[in-house]
């Protein structure tokens, strides 16, 4: 097994988030911009509605530890950190299914991307409704009472 690999970020992040992840993230639009050379690897991508990004966490604070809190919460159990998304990993990259809503040349327009500004990204595929969708997925009851705080939350602030 190799000891380390190198990856070529295909493009970056534009946005506005420079220094956070604003609340509203989901609903906010990001630029991704690829390479000019790669632009030819696009073609067909206007087909589908969603996107999944791979992109490198270049501004995550190691170091990493194996068993975290997730999000810092110490109400939350002692997990691994591979049952968690902490951006604090052995290897920082983040995947995130998002929608496309135009390209514009080498420019993918999209929704739904918390990925800071600057962020290269290292793999773009498509979203494929027949393989990526998991319908009887299930999740630890953690997970599912931390999504229920931060709803309260949203409720609270009418968002």
């Amino acid at each position: 097994m190799p000891e380390s690999i190198i990856l070529t970020a295909v493009g970056t992040v534009e946005n506005d988030f420079t220094d956070e992840v604003p609340e509203d993230w989901e609903s906010c639009p990001s630029r991704i911009v690829i390479r000019p050379d790669l632009e030819p690897a696009l073609d067909g991508i206007e087909g589908f509605s969603h996107l999944i990004i791979l992109w490198w966490l270049h501004r995550a604070h190691g170091p990493f530890q194996l068993r975290v809190h997730p999000e810092q919460r110490e109400d939350m159990p002692l997990v691994g950190l591979f049952a968690t998304r902490t951006p604090n990993r052995p290897n920082p990259i983040a995947i995130k299914p998002v929608r496309l809503l135009r390209r514009e040349g080498n420019v993918l327009i999209v929704e739904g991307l918390d990925a800071l500004d600057g962020s290269p990204v290292i793999d773009i595929k498509p979203y494929l409704v027949r393989g990526d969708l998991v319908p009887e997925a299930k999740v630890p009851q953690w997970l599912r009472e931390l999504w229920a705080m931060h709803d309260a939350e949203r409720t609270e602030q009418g968002t």
